[in-house]
């Protein structure tokens, strides 16, 4: 399959790679005819997923089976009238009617928008609004259903519901319904047929201040997901992929669907509700998952099991993104399990930018360099190209020509693209600063980094040193405003099991940090909490500890 879409699958070196990787575009493209239909077709019994879940359930579909479902649920969409061009929020957690679902969408032309199940009414008629949703598939979730009825008077878009395996009145029942179904559906032509430039995909992506962005992706987004998948992540021909995501982030899209099938992997899907460190373990020794993909706060966790334990003899390849990597991960991890945690970087709005490919050797704590495709540039505050060493904003110039698979822009928001993206620059928001071998070192957000007394600290060096720490399992650094300093550093710290809030520990932890960093970085406050909260994706939510702390002022 990638032989029809990359003209050099196989690379000597970085160098090679990025000199010579090239993606070869075809005219209306679309993944889930070109890609799915046509594995179908040539090896119908290849096995595209394996899914179970925590009750023991489990169910494995072919491409044969991905064509058959995503046929019949695109039959039943267009019957409920659905057509080219119609936005559908898919909120379907890890449930696998997720891939017959957008694969139908994807061959209708419509716009499919997967969300989150942890949506308020008030968020839900927000989406529905701001894209003009017309209709909802869901999870058969008491919840989830209220929220969505709630959200129902405030949204006139909205024309059309289905629930997962539940009949309900006023809702279709999805399987019953595709049930029903013809397994046949024609590829449309003409003007149904949908383009290169069509939107294909819309996610509500979240700042630190403002409603959410809508993120636009085109027709061909599926495409930039192959070095994602082939080689950032390594997947395997024959392969089983595991991505730690809910269906409602974007990082399943990059893990659990385009560039996986692309590679010829099949994807492992496990639906928990509560992640258990030793349960997602022994699934992933159990079915013999070969590479494997999560954000660090799950490594975390894991390297607090008794790895010795768990047969990680499949296990050939694991990747890590959504945050920066602790250098103390990194090496508690590998040395438990001699697997090298291989760094990646990228946003809602773009694929793997930066990252750590087969031939570099790791440099724990650093996003490695850019992806093929990619111009990437640091820019200081006067938008100078920064020196070596030296921290500045993370830019990408696309001025000689877009990467496949970055976005269109933000949806119904050309003001704040144009404020994101202008002169043939993208300003990320991320700030970094790169080393004399060309690797990148992610320092914060562009609004995370925190100026105390004149020097600038970024939160994430500090995190690092006080998990290298053996009471600390968590932390967050966050900056408080200081009348004689502008801020201070505050550190937001989840104990492990053996260790208890005092203040000779707070004193311990501060004179940690002067050692391992610089004095002048050193948490000045200190709460410990039983949790950090978090993202249904992992990441840390540092503006919520901060909302927390403006109000307890």
């Amino acid at each position: 399959m990638l032989e029809k879409y990359i003209s050099k699958i196989n690379f000597d070196s970085y160098e090679d790679f990025v000199e010579n990787f090239k993606i070869n575009i075809p005219e209306n493209f679309n993944f889930a005819y070109d890609v799915v239909d046509e594995i179908a077709a040539k090896n119908p019994d290849k096995i595209a997923m394996v899914w179970c879940d925590e009750n023991g359930d489990e169910a494995t579909f072919t491409f044969a089976q991905m064509k058959e479902y995503s046929n019949k649920a695109a039959n039943f969409f267009k019957r409920a009238g659905i057509k080219k061009g119609d936005p559908v929020m898919l909120i379907l957690k890890r449930r696998y009617e997720f891939w017959f679902a957008i694969l139908a969408l994807h061959k209708i032309g419509a716009i499919a928008i997967p969300a989150t199940h942890l949506l308020t009414a008030k968020d839900i008629i927000y989406r529905n609004n701001a894209a003009d949703i017309k209709m909802i598939v869901s999870v058969a979730e008491d919840e989830v259903i209220k929220h969505i009825e709630d959200s129902l008077k405030d949204s006139p878009s909205v024309k059309v519901k289905a629930l997962i395996n539940k009949d309900r009145e006023g809702w279709f029942n999805f399987n019953s319904e595709i049930d029903k179904e013809s397994s046949e559906f024609k590829r449309p032509t003409g003007e149904d047929a949908p383009t290169n430039d069509d939107m294909m995909l819309l996610y509500f992506t979240s700042g630190t201040t403002g409603m959410p962005k809508m993120v636009a992706h085109d027709f061909t987004y599926p495409l930039g997901h192959i070095v994602t998948a082939k080689y950032w992540q390594s997947v395997m021909d024959d392969g089983l992929h595991l991505t730690v995501a809910d269906t409602g982030w974007a990082k399943a899209v990059w893990g659990k669907i385009y560039g996986q099938w692309l590679a010829g992997s099949a994807v492992f899907v496990y639906d928990y509700e509560k992640f258990v460190p030793h349960e997602l373990l022994d699934v992933i020794c159990k079915y013999g998952v070969t590479s494997f993909c999560a954000p660090p706060t799950i490594y975390r966790f894991f390297i607090k099991e008794d790895l010795t334990k768990y047969d990680f003899s499949k296990l050939k390849y694991c990747a890590v993104a959504g945050e920066p990597l602790n250098p103390e991960v990194y090496n508690q991890f590998y040395k438990a399990t001699g697997l090298k945690l291989m760094e990646g970087y990228g946003q809602t709005e773009l694929t793997v930018t930066l990252g750590i490919f087969p031939w570099m050797t790791p440099k724990p704590g650093s996003m490695g360099k850019p992806a093929p495709g990619y111009v990437i540039d640091l820019l200081d505050e006067n938008g100078n190209s920064c020196e070596v060493g030296e921290e500045g904003q993370v830019v990408i110039r696309t001025d000689k020509g877009k990467p496949v698979g970055m976005f269109m822009g933000y949806y119904r928001d050309a003001e704040l693209t144009k404020k994101v993206w202008h002169d043939g620059v993208y300003y990320t928001g991320d700030m970094a600063w790169r080393d004399e071998d060309g690797y990148y070192w992610f320092v914060g957000r562009a609004d995370d980094v925190i100026k105390s007394s004149g020097y600038r600290i970024g939160p994430f060096e500090v995190e690092s040193a006080l998990l290298e720490h053996p009471a600390v399992l968590e932390c967050a650094i966050t900056a408080v405003p200081d009348p004689i300093r502008g801020q201070v550093v505050k550190a937001t710290v989840v104990l492990t099991k053996n260790y208890t809030p005092s203040d000779e520990l707070v004193k311990e932890l501060q004179d940690h940090v002067k050692k391992v960093t610089a004095p002048y970085k050193y948490p000045r406050i200190i709460e410990f909490v039983k949790e950090l909260p978090k993202t249904i994706s992992g990441k840390i939510r540092r503006v919520e500890i901060r909302d927390k702390d403006k109000e307890n002022k």
